[in-house]
């Protein structure tokens, strides 16, 4: 087959059913489902036409390279469950493939609904993706934040995924406490040793570069909302590493 659809997941039951629907025009749909789920994501995947396979999470990079190894196709096309892929990409999509240039790696952009709002400053557009990978030619490394390594050229698509990332602000604090952790140890692990200032710096530098040079003030007081909570969460993230090396 020449392209499969792929929908890591892991409960998420009140998305996957949408997720599909819009993956409909794809050959193959598969559910890649992290096998610490309790919810009805499984049996909603089956009703709705797709394979579900699962495995054990280890980290992003790990679970997308099982993936690849499981899902056997030429083109694979990662969609996360809160996602939803547009006829205009889908067709995109079709026409890249069926030109069959030398890429071996897609970029897709996004439009991050976030809040309930299409978020365009501050970094979260155009927000590209590695979605679009021949199978054999690309491999997925570090723990989090995922980075995709081909070995051939790579291409950016036109038309963006729908991403209806953070719903509201206990939310984002859930998962801002999550990566902040996540990324300390990285930092840790890389030998960064943070100076008794550098939660503070580094909060003031992150907040001018989210406002001020990736355009957040375009979203008037959506986009200084964001700065703010990306530059305390930057905070977060050093004060996080300092403690590490106490």
């Amino acid at each position: 087959m020449k392209l499969a659809a792929i929908v890591p997941a892991r409960d998420e039951e009140a998305e996957i059913v949408a997720c599909l629907e819009s993956l409909a025009w794809a050959g193959r749909r598969v559910v890649f489902l992290d096998r610490r789920t309790v919810d009805n994501t499984a049996a909603l995947a089956r009703q709705a036409g797709a394979e579900v396979l699962e495995a054990t999470f280890e980290d992003f990079a790990q679970f997308h390279n099982e993936a690849m190894a499981q899902v056997e196709a030429e083109w694979v096309f990662f969609v996360d469950a809160d996602e939803r892929v547009t006829p205009e990409l889908a067709l995109e999509v079709q026409g890249v493939l069926a030109a069959g240039g030398p890429e071996v790696l897609w970029w897709v952009p996004r439009h991050n609904i976030i809040f309930g709002r299409l978020t365009r400053g501050a970094g979260w557009y155009p927000d590209y993706q590695a979605r679009l990978l021949r199978r054999a030619r690309v491999r997925w490394e570090r723990p989090v934040h995922e980075v995709a390594v081909a070995d051939g050229p790579e291409g950016y698509l036109q038309h963006p995924l729908i991403h209806y990332n953070y719903t509201d602000l206990a939310d984002f604090m859930a998962r801002q406490e999550r990566y902040t952790t996540i990324d300390a140890a990285i930092l840790g692990a890389q030998g960064v040793r943070p100076r008794f200032y550098s939660p503070y710096s580094q909060a003031m530098r992150h907040f001018w570069w989210r406002f001020v040079t990736l355009r957040g003030w375009q979203d008037g007081l959506h986009g200084l909302r964001l700065s703010l909570l990306m530059a305390y969460y930057e905070a977060v993230k050093y004060r996080k590493l300092a403690r590490m090396g106490a």
